[in-house]
């Protein structure tokens, strides 16, 4: 399944908490029904973008590990 990116967030080199803020600050400038693609390093990540959906209007429609980057794909909720 091929999921439309409509903004892409480069967190490599953060530590938590900041992947996860970021995001949030992304999320929030963006549209009900939006993707917002994460790359992070912290593997810290992995869990708080997990908890942070279950949590959250928002749905994680992937979370993928390419060597030492973390990718999310989030889906805007209402």
């Amino acid at each position: 399944m091929s999921t439309a990116i409509d903004q892409e967030l480069d967190t490599r080199g953060l530590h938590c908490p900041m992947p996860l803020l970021k995001a949030k600050l992304a999320l929030n400038s963006m549209q009900a029904g939006e993707c917002l693609r994460v790359i992070a390093t912290d593997a810290g990540s992995w869990d708080d973008f997990e908890v942070f959906v279950r949590q959250s209007p928002h749905e994680l429609l992937s979370r993928d590990q390419h060597d030492d980057e973390f990718i999310y794909c989030i889906q805007k909720g209402e």
